[in-house]
């Protein structure tokens, strides 16, 4: 479990994140939502500590993150898996060298050890037979599918997925949403989505935040969020619908 307590941010002068608290829970997919500029990246960086919050502070299982010392930090920084948004994969290296990167950084495994987990991932994401490419010669969904083998590769105890469907075609984000919340429930993880994309919400939103100009103004599941009378929520729910509607 996460806890976040008065999370805010401002840049140069502009606050772009007014006192967020929220708890995600364990075994869940927990979804941060909201329209573009609207706080939602920050407050993931600020969760995973790539940017400070001005005020308030960070919990994994009850250790305070905000703050803690480097040794604390490494540790909790051992336990969390990222994807970030388009899949950041290195462009140098081959497939199966981007999964074992965090294995190389953050274990002393041997080689034999490495490629075995490696192996067990990329089969896990329905991507077998494909270590020696490099990330050029695969597609957009299937880059997404590496980097979450990558970020699951060091068996973490919480997910965090950044725009998972960005810049993917509908059918494909159907298969990454689901994967994610299969990974979820196999693994009884901590996952927290920043996402706009309203299937993902309606499909795989164990717990929602809504986000409006930087502060949290609805939470709720995703049988609640249809019945919500809050009118930036709705008007939110509506556009987005709208616009994919339209693809």
């Amino acid at each position: 479990m996460i806890e976040i307590e008065n999370i805010a941010k401002a840049f140069g002068g502009k606050q772009v994140l007014s006192g967020i608290d929220g708890t995600f829970e364990k075994g869940k997919a927990n979804l941060i939502i909201g329209a573009s500029g609207t706080g939602k990246s920050v407050l993931l960086k600020n969760i995973v500590g790539l940017v400070q919050p001005d005020t308030g502070q960070v919990l994994y299982n009850g250790r305070c993150f905000t703050g803690a010392t480097k040794e604390l930090q490494t540790e909790i920084r051992r336990e969390i898996g990222m994807l970030f948004q388009g899949g950041a994969l290195f462009d140098s290296k081959n497939v199966e060298e981007n999964v074992m990167f965090p294995l190389d950084v953050l274990t002393k495994q041997s080689k034999e050890e490495k490629i075995e987990r490696v192996n067990f991932c990329l089969e896990r994401v329905g991507l077998e037979n494909v270590n020696k490419k490099m990330p050029s010669e695969i597609s957009g969904g299937m880059k997404k599918r590496v980097g979450i083998a990558r970020a699951i590769v060091n068996q973490p105890n919480y997910l965090f997925c950044d725009e998972p469907n960005s810049g993917l075609d509908p059918q494909t984000s159907i298969r990454i949403d689901n994967l994610i919340k299969d990974i979820t429930d196999e693994l009884n993880i901590t996952t927290v989505v920043v996402t706009h994309d309203m299937n993902s919400v309606i499909e795989i939103g164990d717990k929602i935040m809504f986000l409006f100009e930087g502060e949290k103004v609805w939470e709720g599941s995703s049988v609640d969020i249809m019945k919500s009378e809050v009118k930036s929520l709705n008007d939110f729910v509506f556009a987005t619908r709208l616009m994919q509607s339209l693809r």
